[in-house]
């Protein structure tokens, strides 16, 4: 589970950020999805940009994120949100920043998640899985969602 919060006491967000699912015996895993979470849905970029002081700077696939096996684990994803507002305070309850996604009968793990504050002067300051911070104006998190964990043997071709 990814789960970002933002906000002030003029407003609040919470969303869930989807990461790499595991593969199994006969499947690759998926990309870019919720694996423990249903009923849930990002909100569309136009969306949050329009009634929240942010930018969305990316949201791509982590390619390479998943763990090798004879099928391979889903990637995870990588979400960067820039803030324009003084005083936001940011939440993160996220898993698998220091343990990685296990591969099973075989397979490599998936790559570990990491949640990072960018500063406005450059500073980079790994946020940690579960924390909260108060951030100036054009500060930034850079969210690395894990990948799922490889299945069965990897052999090179």
């Amino acid at each position: 589970m990814n789960n970002l919060t933002f906000g002030d006491g003029t407003f609040g967000y919470y969303e869930t950020i989807a990461g790499g699912a595991g593969a199994g015996p006969g499947w690759h895993g998926k990309s870019g999805i919720h694996t423990h979470m249903t009923n849930t849905r990002i909100t569309d970029p136009e969306v949050l940009e329009l009634r929240y002081p942010v930018v969305l700077r990316q949201f791509n696939i982590r390619q390479h994120s998943g763990g090798k096996g004879a099928y391979k684990g889903g990637d995870g994803v990588l979400r960067e949100i820039e803030f324009l507002k003084d005083d936001i305070q940011i939440g993160i309850l996220s898993e698998r920043r220091v343990l990685a996604p296990y591969g099973m009968a075989g397979g490599q793990p998936g790559e570990r998640g990491k949640n990072l504050i960018i500063y406005p002067d450059g500073r980079v300051q790994n946020f940690g899985a579960k924390n909260s911070i108060k951030v100036p104006k054009h500060s930034r998190i850079l969210i690395k969602t894990p990948g799922g964990g490889g299945y069965g043997i990897y052999q090179e071709m």
